[in-house]
């Protein structure tokens, strides 16, 4: 294979395997084939083209002409003439394809479908940016700035996942660029002739230089070997820095905190991706839960609360975190006056579904679950530690289903001062409609509770708003005003709206955001969707603690205390369960024998059969797995740096206590030219190397006097009958060295340090050791075989 087709293969291959961190990104990914293949007819024009040979840009328009006419084969060729030649009807379509990709990108969540217009942005995308590099690394042999295209189509991977596409995705495309570096250097090192080889290697035979030239050996490889040490150590640090990452529901809502019992979990904002989820095609499973419920329709899942309204957008605060205590302490406002339910539910997420925080009913007063988990008081909500994320994790809640009837409400005295001031806060920014507007809506309330329900029932029911999921996002004071103004939104308008026209009225009030309860299934359990994803407001009521209230038409549940007909029930007492209701799922087998191990998954077993059926506890990879992905990024790291190691440890050898004498001093000299470009030359006498040496390497003053007095030593050693001691020796090596480093350019000190071509003397030992122990083995083996066949004869 030729240099050019070689190089033609690594930069079809570097663009596909930098482009392989978009596939997560659209489900399913078969739009990687169509790219590959109309990359192939590009590469392929690009070969032609350039062995006619064309001019450079003829060859780019080549190509280009090519990519044009196979994307309108695949996406346009209704539009076109004969299927093929494109027209204006043709460029028309295709803006209107990637007009509605660029929709669909911000439409649909992580995985995205595989729409006709996310399709031509992607196999566009990657066709044109693997055009741009086979320009620079081929037609103009530059493969050092190709990859900056490939950096940017990784780059964009990584932007549209949020930050998070995997080391793995980085690693593959990292490695195609050291692969197209490879592949240039290469066909470019095997043009350059004996003047840029290495040198002939020293003490073999045939040592001696040849006038005309000889093998070209491939010096070193800066490089590959400064790429390698790169990717090594941007595999690394991550592993040292906090990670940050974003999607409340399908992403890392990251909380910070570390090990031991303080911390602080940082905020987040859950719009985007509340809303994405909303409106994915397809409702994918992220959990299935059974529960003692008698009632599941307000069996709310909840993940966090958003407690700071700042006029741009609602948020969770930053507060400390601890260990999750064995039983949550008692919620906060509640009174054991109000009936309480005790309810116990059992959980198992799905593998796909994969975030820092805990979906639970509020409030749980004990949660049983293996991992790296902390607790946050203020908002009873638990968040992953250290990368702990809720994928596969089977755990059991303990949870009060708090019942407080409409009298308890509206008789409910002041919030605590502390708390009042807290959750009532509103930005100086507010519109002055927005308060207006509640006390237009609340009027002739005669407490905060009829307050609290017309609000409620303005927003689900007497304000003629609309739910809608494509209206345009929003959370700040605008939004709100913008909002009332067009009645149009979904639940995250609906809750923030409710919860700052609450507090503009002096009423404590926050956003929760989690699941709705899910769909029961034929088995009894309840699976949960990702369409299932709601916002819901939070009003704090002294006796009844936080208090759910469902603004959003037709999402959700209404509360049985804000409608008319409440129940007037009695206390229970604190936790008490239902007489009538079993503390194991309703539905779960009565026979061991009869749960399979796919019911053991889901969680159809019941609590115990479901904790310990589980095979992973969701806390993350194990030690092994751990220590042995460490050990192959330190590999990674450390091979790189092996010249380095060794020159390091050779020159200590020969230049510290005990060393070689003259002879060593001069071999290290040698080597140190090498190292900065001079080859050594073993057919001259040591006079003429130290000139050969202070000529090529440009060697001045004290410098180029100190090669002279080794080689002088050296001729000593070599020829008079009782030479005479030279001391420090060494010294003279380190001026020879000083000399070097100051004639050099950056680049040069560079390759010397990181990959010195004197290494290559360590491949030659090597080398010569193989073969002396080839050489052993086979005489061992002749030796064997001999006295075998001598064996019978001696018998007879």
């Amino acid at each position: 294979m030729s240099g050019r087709a070689r190089l033609t293969l690594a930069s079809w291959a570097a663009t596909l395997m930098a482009a392989g961190a978009l596939l997560p990104l659209v489900k399913p990914a078969t739009w990687i084939f169509t790219a590959a293949f109309v990359l192939a007819l590009v590469s392929g024009v690009g070969t032609l083209a350039r062995r006619v040979p064309l001019a450079r840009p003829l060859t780019l328009l080549a190509q280009t002409v090519t990519a044009v006419l196979a994307l309108t084969v695949f996406f346009a060729r209704e539009q076109a003439f004969l299927w093929l030649v494109p027209g204006p009807e043709v460029f028309t379509h295709a803006a209107e394809l990637f007009q509605a990709g660029a929709e669909d990108v911000g439409r649909y969540a992580i995985p995205a479908p595989d729409t006709e217009g996310i399709r031509l942005m992607l196999v566009g995308g990657v066709v044109a940016i693997g055009l741009l590099v086979d320009t620079l690394a081929v037609t103009f042999r530059k493969a050092a700035p190709a990859g900056l295209p490939l950096l940017a189509l990784y780059s964009v991977a990584a932007g549209l996942s949020g930050g998070g596409a995997g080391w793995l995705w980085f690693l593959l495309a990292a490695t195609g660029y050291l692969l197209l570096l490879l592949a240039e250097g290469r066909d470019r090192l095997s043009q350059w002739g004996r003047v840029f080889g290495g040198a002939q290697r020293s003490g073999r035979p045939g040592s001696s230089v040849a006038a005309g030239g000889g093998p070209a050996f491939a010096p070193a490889r800066t490089g590959r070997r400064i790429g390698a040490v790169a990717m090594g150590v941007a595999l690394v640090v991550p592993f040292a820095l906090p990670g940050f990452s974003g999607g409340l529901f399908g992403g890392n809502g990251e909380g910070s905190g570390g090990a031991g019992k303080g911390g602080t979990i940082a905020a987040v904002n859950p719009l985007v991706s509340l809303q994405d989820n909303l409106r994915q095609p397809e409702d994918r499973e992220v959990l299935r839960y059974r529960t003692n419920a008698r009632d599941t329709s307000g069996m709310y899942l909840r993940l966090v609360a958003l407690d700071q309204f700042d006029g741009t957008s609602w948020k969770s605060s930053v507060r400390p975190i601890e260990d999750v205590p064995k039983q949550l302490p008692w919620p906060d406002g509640l009174s054991q006056s109000v009936r309480i339910t005790e309810v116990t539910s059992n959980f198992v997420a799905s593998d796909a579904y994969e975030q820092k925080w805990l979906p639970m009913p509020y409030p749980a007063g004990r949660v049983d679950i293996e991992g790296r988990w902390r607790y946050e008081p203020a908002g009873r909500m638990l968040v992953g530690d250290d990368k702990q994320t809720t994928k596969g994790a089977r755990y059991q809640v303990s949870s009060l289903d708090v019942q407080p009837t409409a009298a308890q409400l509206a008789g409910s005295g002041p919030a605590p001062e502390k708390l009042r001031r807290e959750y009532t806060k509103v930005p100086t920014t507010l519109p002055a409609d927005v308060r207006a507007t509640a006390l237009d809506v609340t009027k002739g309330a005669r407490n905060d509770y009829e307050r609290a329900v017309k609000l409620q029932d303005w927003f689900a029911r007497d304000g003629g708003f609309r739910y809608d999921v494509d209206v345009e996002s929003g959370t700040g004071v605008q939004a709100i005003s913008r909002f009332l103004k067009d009645k149009e939104g979904f639940c995250v308008h609906f809750s923030f709206s409710m919860a700052a026209m609450a507090r503009s009225l002096g009423i404590p009030a926050r956003v929760a955001v989690g699941f709705m309860p899910g769909t029961t299934q034929t088995d009894g359990s309840l699976s949960v969707g990702i369409r299932d994803a709601h916002a819901w407001p939070e009003l704090y009521f002294e006796g009844a603690g936080w208090t759910r209230f469902e603004p959003t038409p037709s999402r959700g549940s209404t509360p049985s205390y804000t409608q008319a007909n409440t129940p007037s029930g009695t206390a229970t007492g604190p936790a008490q369960p239902q007489q009538s209701a079993s503390a194991q799922p309703s539905a779960a087998p009565s026979a061991p024998e009869s749960c399979t191990p796919q019911m053991k998954k889901l969680g159809d077993c019941g609590p115990d059969a479901a904790v310990a059926g589980a095979s992973s506890d969701g806390s993350g990879p194990d030690l092994r797995t751990v220590l042995l992905v460490s050990l192959a990024v330190l590999l990674l790291v450390a091979l790189p740096l092996l010249p380095l190691f060794w020159r390091t440890r050779v020159r200590s050898r020969r230049l510290g206590p005990g060393g070689g004498g003259a002879l060593a001093v001069w071999e290290e000299i040698n080597d140190t030219a090498w190292d900065h470009g001079v080859e050594p030359d073993d057919s001259l006498t040591p006079r003429k190397s130290a000139a050969r040496i202070v000529r090529l390497g440009e060697l001045r003053g004290e410098s180029a006097d100190a090669v002279h007095r080794v080689a002088r030593a050296v001729e000593e050693v070599l020829y008079a009958p009782r030479p005479r001691p030279v001391a420090d020796l060494a010294s003279e090596a380190g001026r020879v060295r000083v000399g070097f480093h100051a004639g050099a350019d950056r680049i040069t000190r560079l390759r010397a340090l990181l990959a010195p071509r004197s290494a290559t003397r360590l491949r030659w030992a090597w080398s010569t050791r193989w073969s002396s122990w080839t050489t052993r083995r086979h005489a061992l083996t002749a030796r064997a075989t001999a006295a075998l066949r001598r064996a019978p004869h001696e018998t007879g």
